[in-house]
């Protein structure tokens, strides 16, 4: 029996070489609190896979560090 290799994306991702330290803009942005600051790196990641794209954590952050990988017709 051969088993699939599935690839499974997050539809927000957090760059944290990009991320500034401390910087809560995206967190404070997303109406879901899908993005939380790590307590290690005082970084933001995504904490849950809830995000229905709504941008502003995108938008709003300064370096670039968020990416959104959703489908075109989802945006």
């Amino acid at each position: 029996m051969a088993l699939v290799n599935n690839r499974a994306d997050v539809p927000v991702t957090i760059n944290e070489s990009k991320c500034i330290d401390g910087c809560r803009l995206c967190v404070d942005m997303c109406p879901l609190d899908s993005l939380a600051i790590n307590p290690d790196t005082n970084k933001a990641y995504m904490h849950v896979d809830e995000c229905w794209y709504c941008g502003p954590c995108a938008a709003r952050c300064p370096t670039g560090a968020v990416t959104i990988n959703m489908p075109y017709l989802l945006r």
